[in-house]
């Protein structure tokens, strides 16, 4: 790490510690008076590209009750500089924060350059938010050479604390990849340390309250704060195995609900509002290149998909079946949807990057176990949609971009695996996948995730016991993979190690543990 990132990331531990609520010393909108801190959620940026960048924040001094602001406008300012004490103020502007917006703001920054770090603040009245850090994407010939890349998933409030951000936060990547449940709507597991403290969130107001929750994480914050962030969901984001239009328990008014909750995930993600469509549609699969470095292909498999096939009766969502559920094998079933299928086929056919970075949800690799009713399948995952996961691998087989690597997150377990033309023993290694474990949801079952790996050789590694994150070192000679996981998520100040280490190198499909 260089001396202004590790000066950068002290800083920021320490402001994490404190009250970051300040006067400004410029002039405040007199207008404007808060009677607690408006930033109390923090800031972040995202979906960078190389001349731009999103931010965001928003105005809430009471979180967990709605934000606690009149329905009026406000007027909120933003400035991007080239230090940290913006000494050199390189963009300024306005953006309106609106109360139907949950008084969030999201503000494209356009005219920067590319390969370069930037320093960002929002003001606000007479509040000043804390510092944030974020960077413009590498060009061909300009910071190409290298990308440190972390990814996470998976994090349930009650089951622990957030501390593996602060550790993601001092590895300094350059850019960080949610893969899926940013909040849980459920309470479920064992050994809480918390509570969300309400019920189940079904309107807008409830998960406006649930985002804010999580997000007055400090750690959390500081993770947002050090990098900008490319994001998807998952599940849990709405409501535990919906697929599409259709919810677990088969609520005939869920469309309601997953209006309400997308919206929600919008006003509180660094995303451009160009992701928003019509009929309530959050446009989140992407591509993001690194110079010729690398590709982030980034998919979206809740939206789009597919229901579930052979479910319990009078029941939507997931189940584990054997061979008697001949409608897994049903073709024309889908976990991204056609439309982003052909994007995604079309993406790699005409990616000219060095590594092909596929980043969604769950575990691609085939992880079927030996059971009572032979070989069994959990549904909700790639295994449920044999299909649709052919001809995702199989595209990979036609178009043959370069060094295709799968990041994945959703099951709460870290696992290594190459994956083979066709999902098939015998066909040949194409691509490697790399699926961390959760930041605090609880493992699975020691026994099934060793059943896994038993009954799937290509499975090099797999572990549920412990919590964290991965973090990719690329170059253009290789990829090195760290699965970094905490001592204990019941520890605030828990400690972080790495449990293993994988390299790729260029032009070798499959992965070696170093």
């Amino acid at each position: 790490m260089n001396r202004s990132r590790r000066v950068f990331v002290a800083r920021a531990l320490a402001l994490a510690a404190a009250s970051l609520w300040r006067p400004v010393a410029a002039a405040p909108d007199v207008r404007v008076k808060f009677s607690a801190d408006p930033f109390s959620l923090g800031v972040a940026s995202g979906s960078p590209r190389l001349d731009s960048v999103a931010l965001w924040t928003r105005l809430a001094p009471q979180p967990l009750t709605g934000g606690g602001l009149d329905p009026d406008p406000i007027e909120v300012r933003w400035e991007v500089a080239s230090d940290d004490k913006f000494a050199r103020i390189l963009r300024r502007g306005t953006a309106t924060a609106l109360a139907e917006n949950a008084h969030s703001v999201h503000v494209e920054v356009d005219g920067l350059g590319p390969a370069r770090w930037y320093y960002y603040r929002f003001l606000a009245g007479d509040a000043e938010s804390p510092t944030g850090r974020t960077r413009t994407a590498a060009t061909t010939g300009r910071g190409d050479d290298r990308l440190r890349l972390a990814f996470a998933s998976c994090q349930q409030y009650e089951q622990g604390y957030f501390t593996a951000y602060r550790h993601l936060a001092k590895d300094a990547p350059d850019l960080v990849a949610f893969l899926g449940d940013y909040i849980y709507e459920s309470s479920w597991g064992r050994d809480h340390v918390r509570k969300h403290g309400t019920p189940e969130p079904k309107t807008l107001a409830d998960y406006r309250n649930r985002h804010a929750l999580y997000r007055g994480e400090a750690d959390l914050q500081l993770a947002h704060a050090c990098a900008p962030w490319i994001v998807t969901w998952d599940d849990h984001e709405v409501e535990n195995d919906y697929a599409n239009d259709r919810s677990e328990d088969l609520d005939p008014q869920f469309l309601v609900r997953r209006a309400a909750a997308y919206r929600a995930y919008f006003e509180h993600m660094p995303l451009r509002p160009s992701v928003r469509r019509e009929g309530g549609e959050v446009r989140l699969y992407d591509r993001f290149n690194w110079g010729t470095l690398a590709a982030i292909h980034v998919l979206d498999d809740r939206q789009y998909r597919s229901h579930q096939v052979c479910p319990k009766p009078g029941k939507g969502g997931a189940t584990t079946v054997g061979a008697s559920c001949t409608q897994r094998l049903d073709e024309s079933l889908t976990l991204l949807g056609r439309e982003q299928e052909r994007w995604l086929d079309e993406s790699l056919a005409k990616s000219e990057a060095r590594w092909n970075l596929i980043a969604q949800q769950t575990l691609i690799a085939p992880a079927g176990m030996a059971g009572k009713n032979g070989i069994e399948h959990w549904t909700d995952g790639w295994d449920g949609y044999p299909a649709a996961r052919d001809r995702l691998l199989g595209s990979i087989a036609t178009h043959k971009p370069r060094n295709p690597v799968v990041i994945s997150g959703d099951v709460h377990a870290n696992y290594v695996a190459n994956l083979r033309a066709g999902a098939r023993p015998d066909g040949a290694i194409i691509a490697t996948e790399f699926c961390g474990t959760s930041i605090t949801s609880q493992g699975p079952d020691p026994k099934r995730v060793q059943a896994r790996r038993d009954g799937n050789p290509d499975i090099l590694l797999a572990d549920g016991g412990q919590r964290g994150y991965g973090l990719l070192e690329i170059t253009k000679t290789s990829v090195e993979a760290k699965l970094r996981v905490v001592e204990s998520v019941k520890v605030r100040d828990a400690g972080i190690s790495t449990a293993a280490t994988f390299q790729v190198d260029e032009g070798r499909a499959g992965a070696q543990q170093k």
